[in-house]
C-alpha cells in the first residue's frame, strides 16, 4: 500500500498542518500478556506508526501501570490516568473527567482512540477506531449497564469524530460515507506453516497426539461457542475418530447457553480448554490444527482467520457479517445458526485431504492481502486527515 508522504499534507495548498505533531492515544487495552483483538490492533499499528514517524510526539494514555515493552520509542510518553476504566461508571469518569484534564495539559493536535471510545468533554480533534457495532445488532449479549453505555454514547462518539476507520456506521448512525476510512487488520508475521515433525510434537504435547479443530478468541456469546460445541458433538456422533476440539481464549461471559451446550455434549471429554495462550504457543498450535473453526454470528474483522491462513491451516467460518469478505473465497463458509451446517463442514474437512490442501493453499495466498504495515500506513493517513 502506498505510504502517505507527510510533506504532501504539510505543504499542499489544500491542507495545512503544523509540524511537529503531538498525538494523544487511548492505550488502555495495551495490557501485557492479555492482548486480544483490539489490543493486538493497537499494539501492532502504534508500534509501526511511532517508529515510522520519530519526528512527532505521541502520548500513550493508560488506565493502569504499563509495561515498558509498549513504549515503542523515545518519542512515546506514557501517562497513567486513573481510575481503571473497566465498568460503565468508570468509563464515564475516565473519558469524561480524566481524559479532558490530561488533554488540556498535553494540548495535542489529535486524540486517537483505538477502541472507539471518545470524550465528549473536549474540543480536541478526535479519531475513534470503531471496529464493529455488534452491540447494535446483538444487544442482548451484553451486560445491561455495558449495553446502555454503548447505546447512549457510541452514536455521539460517531457524530463527534473527525473521521472513522470502519463500518456499518453509515447505515446505523447516518454518518456521511466520505468521513469513513476502511482500515483492515493485519496478522502477526510470526504465524507461518511448520513441518510435519513439529506438528506431531505439538499434537502430542497438547492434544494427546490427536488432530484437532481449533477456536481462538474470547468466549463471548456472539462467537457462537454454544453452536460450535453442539456441532462438534454432532460431528463426533456421526463418525468414529479421535479428533478433538481445542478452545483457546478466556471465558469472559460463560453464559447459561454456552454452559448448557457444553454440559449436554456426549463427547465433551474431547474438548480441550487452553485459556489465554501466548503467541509463542499459538505459532505452534495454529499450524498444527486440522482447521480453524471460527463461526461467529458477528465480527468486525476476525484476525484469527488471517492468522490461520498465514499458517496454511484450513479455515471454517461463517457466511455472515464481515467474514465472507475477509475469507475472500479461501475458507469454507457455514451458516452460523445451523448446527448441521457447521458439523457438515467439519466432516468435509476431516475426511478430505484434497479439501485440506485446497483451503491451505488458497488461505496462504489470501493472507498476503493483509499486513500490519499496510494497516499502519492507512491509519496514519486517516490521522493526518483528521488533523487537517
Amino acid at each position: 500500500m502506498h505510504k502517505i508522504d507527510f510533506n504532501y499534507f504539510r505543504f499542499n495548498d489544500l491542507i495545512s498542518i503544523h509540524y511537529p505533531l503531538k498525538i494523544a492515544v487511548n492505550t488502555r487495552l495495551l495490557i501485557k500478556n492479555k492482548l486480544e483483538g483490539i489490543g493486538w490492533f493497537s499494539c501492532e499499528t502504534l508500534k509501526r506508526i511511532t517508529r515510522a514517524h520519530p519526528e512527532h510526539q505521541f502520548y500513550f494514555l493508560f488506565d493502569r501501570p504499563f509495561d515498558e515493552s509498549f513504549v515503542f520509542g523515545s518519542n512515546v510518553t506514557p501517562i497513567v490516568i486513573r481510575p481503571q476504566a473497566r465498568h460503565p461508571i468508570l468509563f464515564y469518569l475516565w473519558f469524561e473527567k480524566s481524559i479532558p484534564r490530561a488533554l488540556k495539559k498535553i494540548n495535542p493536535d489529535l486524540f486517537m482512540s483505538t477502541d472507539g471510545y471518545l470524550s465528549l468533554s473536549t474540543t480536541t480533534p478526535s479519531l475513534p477506531v470503531i471496529h464493529d457495532l455488534n452491540f447494535e445488532h446483538y444487544p442482548e449479549q451484553l451486560p445491561f449497564l455495558v449495553r446502555k453505555y454503548y447505546k447512549h454514547y457510541f452514536p455521539r462518539f460517531a457524530r463527534k469524530a473527525a473521521r472513522f476507520s470502519k463500518s456499518d456506521i453509515v447505515a446505523t448512525y447516518g454518518i456521511q460515507p466520505d468521513k469513513i476510512d476502511v482500515v483492515y487488520n493485519g496478522a502477526n508475521e510470526i504465524y507461518q506453516p511448520i513441518n510435519s515433525e513439529a506438528i506431531e510434537v505439538c499434537r502430542n504435547r497438547h492434544a494427546g497426539g490427536s488432530p484437532y479443530f481449533l477456536f481462538v478468541g474470547s468466549l463471548l456469546p456472539r462467537k457462537n461457542i454454544a453452536n460450535l460445541f453442539s456441532a462438534f458433538d454432532l460431528f463426533k456422533r456421526n463418525a468414529s475418530n479421535d479428533i478433538k476440539l481445542m478452545i483457546i481464549g478466556e471465558r469472559k461471559w460463560w453464559t447459561s447457553e454456552i454452559k448448557g451446550a457444553y454440559e449436554a455434549m456426549e463427547h465433551r471429554e474431547s474438548v480441550i480448554f487452553k485459556g489465554h495462550t501466548s503467541p509463542d504457543e499459538l505459532q505452534q498450535l495454529i499450524p498444527s490444527a486440522l482447521a480453524l473453526t471460527y463461526v461467529s454470528f458477528f465480527e468486525g474483522f476476525g484476525i484469527p482467520i488471517i492468522e490461520a491462513m498465514r499458517c496454511g491451516t484450513p479455515v471454517i467460518t461463517s457466511d455472515a457479517s464481515s467474514m465472507p469478505e475477509i475469507a475472500g473465497g479461501a475458507a469454507m463458509l457455514t451458516d452460523p445458526s445451523s448446527i448441521q451446517s457447521i458439523a457438515d463442514a467439519m466432516t468435509k474437512i476431516a475426511t478430505s485431504q484434497e479439501l485440506q490442501r485446497n483451503f491451505s493453499e488458497k488461505g496462504l495466498e489470501r493472507a498476503k492481502d493483509f499486513s500490519w504495515d499496510a494497516t499502519a500506513d492507512k491509519m496514519w493517513e486517516s490521522m493526518l486527515k483528521s488533523i487537517a
